[in-house]
């Protein structure tokens, strides 16, 4: 078996400079020590997967990542310097976007107030309608996106793969540089998750950093570029793609190695 410390063969990023890294961090809640000297990179215009079983820390790290949580501890670089993130503002200051299962939709407004929902745009202290109707579509378009039939259709009106286009127009209308994806197939069919991944795609095709979140080896082997596997708190490996089984990838899940 290969220490999980070892494995680094087929580097992921392809000589690419990360734009986010991670060295070292730490986050323990009381006596429990949840992420242990983690070190992640996340590359632009590539998908990073993370995956993990239940426990090994995706949450914890994401979190700390949008500064959620603050990490005990490590290094956090992004584009190349080092920045401190102690709360989600600054991680949005950065271009780090979050889209979580929740989706945190609001079903009784249309697309266009979802999209700037708290960040409304003003013009002489009202709503301007006109250049948030004008950013959504240029948004919706850049994203490729054509399985809307209008941006002012109420949310609640949608189907769960259109929901999730939805959240993830929300995270880059705002020159975002890193968006991160939490599980965001989980609750789709087969039509509606195949949309999404493509979705996944184009934003990393835009040149986007995309951290993917997904317990399905299926959606990872799709549309990743890497994959960076958690292991009761640690990191266990971060390997291209193309470098790693499916077989390979559920040893490292479940034991934290692989032959």
């Amino acid at each position: 078996m290969t220490s999980p410390s070892t494995v680094s063969d087929s580097a992921p990023g392809g000589g690419t400079p990360p734009l986010l890294s991670l060295r070292g961090v730490n986050k323990s809640f009381g006596a429990v020590h949840v992420l242990q000297e983690v070190d992640l990179d996340v590359y632009p215009g590539q998908v990073t997967a993370l995956v993990g079983d239940n426990g090994a820390g995706k949450s914890t790290l994401i979190k700390g990542i949008a500064g959620i949580y603050g990490f005990d501890d490590g290094e956090y670089t992004f584009d190349g310097r080092a920045v401190t993130v102690h709360n989600p503002k600054q991680a949005n200051a950065l271009g780090i976007e979050v889209v979580y299962q929740d989706l945190a939709l609001c079903d009784n407004l249309d697309i266009v107030h979802n999209l700037f929902l708290g960040r409304e745009v003003t013009k002489n202290g009202r709503l301007d309608e006109a250049t948030m109707e004008r950013r959504a579509n240029e948004t919706l378009a850049s994203l490729s996106v054509r399985t809307v039939k209008s941006i002012r259709q109420q949310v609640a009106s949608l189907s769960g793969g259109q929901r999730q286009t939805v959240a993830i127009a929300r995270s880059v209308i705002w020159n975002s540089k890193i968006v991160i994806l939490d599980e965001p197939t989980a609750a789709l069919g087969v039509a509606q998750t195949e949309q999404v991944l493509k979705l996944v795609r184009r934003l990393a095709d835009n040149g986007l950093g995309v951290v993917l979140i997904s317990h399905n080896l299926n959606d990872v082997f799709e549309v990743s570029d890497n994959i960076s596997v958690l292991y009761l708190g640690k990191m266990a490996a971060q390997v291209r793609t193309s470098a790693v089984t499916r077989n390979e990838v559920v040893q490292l899940i479940t034991s934290g190695a692989r032959s």
